[in-house]
């Protein structure tokens, strides 16, 4: 695969020390590999919704049908996590059957303490190798990366089938994909963010997994203000998607519906559900879940036992 910033004379891929680690573990032909679809929800920006995507993309594997694992790398903020907790602890008071609300398989992250990075970065890596193995069993594992670069995260890049990047509609976020001349307005490089995937694709063809990793991209938060702004963020995206190979997919709307839900643990795709008293009351939320739909179908994730599609 050719890099697509070859051409730009400032461009110097960052020197992964997950690369290498990961070439050290056995990839190939692996039954978590062949088995278990890897979707990582990365962004190193925070407040971007990537929790809020997770979380509806977990519950709509279960619903669907799927054994779905969930894996917080988030050691600060623990958010994931934290949702998940909030979830079993309301059904528990409102005695709620696990029917209704589905919990996935979470296991806690191979995070290391060791003082030296070598040896810390040693451990992480051998430990994210047994724990993909823990999850052998599911049809599909959800990452939540945290809002920035660590090694972990590193690591679940680069053994990602599919990359979700949920994105605020603004150039604060773009800026973490791209950098743009200010005076043409052309895209000069890749930031941050978007080196990280070009070295977890070519860590992934080097390590010996089979197949590519599909980038989804996901606009979130397109109000109708400011209509001019996101014609121009939507305009560079489309050219940045065909030069470093990513699928752009609408995503959630400023709803304040996602923070009411998470001191319960439920989505939008709960309500309505035996037991669970909330229900769509208002245009605002059935625009919501069409959102989510929308967003679920765009993914285009294997049917991995001939079950109803996921959306």
């Amino acid at each position: 695969m050719s890099n697509p910033f070859r051409s730009v004379p400032d461009y110097k891929p960052d020197t992964v020390d997950a690369a290498e680690a990961v070439r050290e573990g056995d990839h190939t032909g692996s039954d978590q590999q062949a088995e278990t679809h890897v979707i990582v929800i990365g962004n190193e920006k925070g407040g971007s919704g990537k929790t809020t995507a997770a979380m509806h993309l977990i519950v709509s594997l279960m619903k669907a049908g799927y054994e779905v694992g969930a894996l917080d790398l988030d050691i600060r903020q623990k958010s994931l996590s934290r949702y998940l907790e909030n979830r079993v602890k309301w059904a528990i008071q409102n005695e709620v059957d696990q029917a209704a609300l589905p919990v996935p398989l979470i296991l806690p992250p191979p995070f290391s303490k060791l003082d030296s990075r070598e040896q810390a970065y040693a451990a992480e890596t051998k430990g994210f190798q047994d724990i993909l193995m823990k999850f052998a069993r599911c049809d599909f594992l959800v990452i939540d990366c945290p809002g920035a670069d660590t090694h972990l995260s590193r690591l679940a890049h680069a053994h990602a089938d599919t990359i979700v990047t949920p994105m605020n509609d603004s150039f604060v976020d773009f800026d973490l994909l791209a950098r743009i001349d200010s005076q043409t307005g052309e895209i000069e490089g890749p930031s941050l963010y978007a080196e990280m995937v070009w070295e977890a694709r070519q860590t992934r063809a080097r390590a010996g997994i089979m197949g590519g990793i599909d980038w989804v991209v996901m606009r979130n938060r397109m109000g109708a203000v400011n209509a001019n702004n996101k014609k121009r963020v939507g305009k560079m995206l489309d050219q940045l998607s065909k030069r470093i190979g990513f699928r752009l997919s609408k995503g959630f709307g400023e709803r304040v519906i996602y923070r009411e839900l998470f001191p319960m643990g439920l989505t939008l795709l709960d309500l309505g559900a035996e037991g669970v008293p909330k229900s769509m009351t208002s245009m605002s939320h059935v625009t919501a879940r069409f959102e989510i739909r929308t967003f679920l179908a765009s993914l285009n994730l294997p049917d991995k036992r001939g079950l109803k599609k996921v959306a």
